[in-house]
């Protein structure tokens, strides 16, 4: 995973870059499924006028927001952070990997490979700031598997009604079928890898 740890964060790109990509990528997927604003907002639980915002790259969005509207699309997050290529590649340079920052948690994301054609196979790098706390709604749509492999510090995930606290090196099985909340314990950041594929 190279040389990143939680004392030092990996750089996050330009602001105005990622949030231009998320723009591209929310009003395409919001149009492939021929959803309007309105659409979209019952779907979400987003307005209609912040969905506007961020299809027009006047709104940095949080993790929450996005997972709000990736659950209302039925996408995967990085369905929204990623740019749709047509061939995955073979060989992903970490300088080549997209990386986005929560403007309000510093939640850092790194998408360490692409879901892939053939084996869907999705590999995230995740690092949580020391207190930080994310949350997602339960997803809709295509359901997908995620494996969390603990590498740094101490998480806690709240998988629906389930509750559960991970050490480096532990590993968590988990869907998007239910609400999930994830929170840095103890007095340093945390970092994870998020294995995810189709359910």
């Amino acid at each position: 995973m190279g040389n990143t740890s939680p004392s030092t964060p990996s750089p996050a790109p330009a602001d105005g870059h990622i949030d231009a990509l998320i723009a591209t990528r929310l009003l395409a997927l919001r149009q492939a499924q021929g959803l309007s604003l309105a659409d979209l907002a019952g779907l979400s639980g987003v307005s209609k006028a912040m969905i506007s915002k961020v299809e027009r790259a006047q709104s940095s969005p949080t993790a929450v927001l996005l997972g709000k509207l990736a659950a209302g699309l039925g996408v995967s997050l990085a369905q929204l952070l990623t740019e749709d290529k047509a061939q995955p590649q073979r060989l992903r340079k970490r300088a080549a990997q997209e990386v986005w920052r929560d403007p309000e948690a510093g939640y850092l994301r790194r998408q360490v490979a692409e879901r892939g054609a053939g084996s869907g196979v999705e590999l995230v790098e995740v690092e949580l700031p020391r207190a930080a706390q994310v949350g997602y709604p339960r997803w809709s749509g295509t359901p997908y598997r995620q494996s969390l492999w603990m590498l740094e510090g101490a998480l806690q995930v709240d998988y629906g009604d389930e509750r559960f606290e991970l050490a480096p090196g532990d590993c968590l099985d988990f869907g998007v079928d239910r609400p999930l909340v994830f929170k840095a314990l103890g007095p340093t950041a945390c970092r994870y890898l998020l294995v995810a594929v189709p359910d």
